[in-house]
């Protein structure tokens, strides 16, 4: 080679050189100092492909506050312990993310989340504890006394698989236990890619589980002066606020995350939603929480960002007095199924008679929607969708219960009249014919 052809490739390497120094000073540092070079090649080689395949997660992701604060792509699929890896691409991923993943940088709000009732007790009301290891069984019994080790809902016997996976699980899987040894998903509430504050703060999310006849949270809110407030104020606030730091002027209105998790200027932040409840409102009949005085604090303390004491104190009292009238009638209902099971008038079996389908919807429908209606400030849940659904079933439970036991009479005196001795002559003898 010539001394001017080896000059124009010398010269032309250090060119190249230099220049890819340059584009990489360029790039910015949360890519270049990373712990692998895996990581480092992640951003553009896992884009590249997935704007062509799946590219809504890439515009998603783009979106999120990870994106902000430079986290990639192999940051959250990397396997992480007890997960199965994946070769993909070239590069390792877990076949199945879960919670685990998250835990790796959020481990406060995953331990607060697992002494929830959203976390192991939230599968167990519809799965049984059969999927749960002893240590976790045990873990939640310890603060959520039989919510975890107890049967499978009836129910699911007798509607079937089909309606189970695509129904029931389809909102109890937020505390379903995963193969890793964690529970649940992040993101039913914050989405996978988007991984949004905002997203888990809007009563819509809340409102994909808790709708319904069952448990009407997010119709009663949309009733209420809260509800109407904030579709009315949404575009002004900022749902992007740290809870942590969340004040009264980024949200003047609260929604279900306001008030069940932030904290609000200056309250502690969590992810238990079970922190601020005083009553088990979901139950056939409704008793305090083990720690009411603490739960009832808790949650007026919020309150008090926007009203005054004797406003709250009000709100409490009439509250407590519609729990303790429907757990009067409730009871009510109880004593007459109750007895109708112990004269053997019901079978033993669950939901195979009319008259449990009636006791059923009378506190799982009507009890719930009055005593969550009273709570969140829905009048017409409270009345219409709440008492009247009360008193109109527990009627008709008194009728149906009526019926049973004249039938089971009925029956029980016939065979004694086909016993009795006949007179002489047939059906009567010549004196009794006159």
């Amino acid at each position: 080679m010539s001394f001017r052809g080896l000059f124009i490739a010398v010269l032309l390497s250090t060119a190249m050189i230099v220049s890819a120094f340059m584009i990489q000073s360029k790039r910015p540092h949360v890519e270049v100092k990373r712990p692998t070079a895996d990581l480092v090649k992640a951003n553009g080689k896992c884009a590249e492909c997935h704007l062509h395949e799946t590219s809504a997660v890439i515009h998603e992701y783009e979106m999120s506050r990870h994106n902000e604060k430079g986290v990639n792509c192999l940051d959250c699929h990397q396997p992480t312990k007890g997960q199965e890896p994946l070769d993909h691409k070239g590069f390792t991923i877990t076949k199945k993310l879960s919670s685990a993943n998250c835990q790796g940088c959020h481990p406060q709000q995953y331990d607060q989340y697992l002494k929830s009732r959203h976390a192991a007790p939230a599968w167990a009301s519809v799965a049984g504890p059969g999927d749960f290891t002893a240590d976790q069984i045990a873990f939640s019994e310890a603060i959520h006394k039989g919510a975890v080790d107890r049967p499978a809902h009836d129910l699911t016997k007798i509607e079937g698989v089909a309606a189970v996976n695509k129904g029931c699980r389809a909102c109890h899987d937020v505390g379903k236990p995963n193969a890793d040894g964690s529970i649940g998903s992040c993101t039913a509430c914050h989405a996978r890619h988007v991984a949004s504050v905002e997203l888990a703060r809007l009563p819509e999310t809340c409102g994909q589980c808790h709708m319904g006849p069952d448990h009407s949270q997010l119709e009663i809110y949309h009733e209420s002066k809260h509800g109407v407030l904030f579709n009315a104020q949404r575009t002004t606030m900022n749902l992007k606020a740290s809870p942590e730091k969340l004040t009264t002027k980024d949200m003047p209105v609260p929604t279900c995350a306001t008030c069940h998790m932030s904290g609000l200027e200056g309250e502690k932040f969590t992810h238990d939603v079970t922190q601020r409840l005083s009553y088990f409102l979901f139950a056939t009949v409704s008793d305090r929480r083990p720690k009411f005085e603490e739960g009832k604090k808790n949650m007026q303390a919020i309150c008090l960002k926007c009203h005054t004491s004797p406003r709250i104190e009000q709100f409490y009292s009439d509250a407590e007095d519609v729990v303790k009238s429907t757990n009067t009638l409730v009871k009510e209902a109880k004593t007459i199924v109750d007895g109708l099971h112990k004269d053997g008038l019901l079978t033993p079996e669950p939901f195979d008679e009319p008259i449990e389908y009636l006791y059923f919807d009378l506190w799982h429908y009507g009890g719930r929607t009055a005593k969550h209606g009273a709570y969140m400030g829905g009048a017409d849940f409270v009345q219409w969708h709440g008492y009247y659904e009360i008193v109109s079933k527990l009627t008709e439970l008194k009728k149906g219960a009526e019926e049973l036991r004249a039938k089971a009479g009925a029956k029980a005196a016939a065979p004694k009249a086909a016993e009795e001795p006949r007179k002489p002559g047939g059906q009567g003898d010549a004196a009794s014919a006159e």
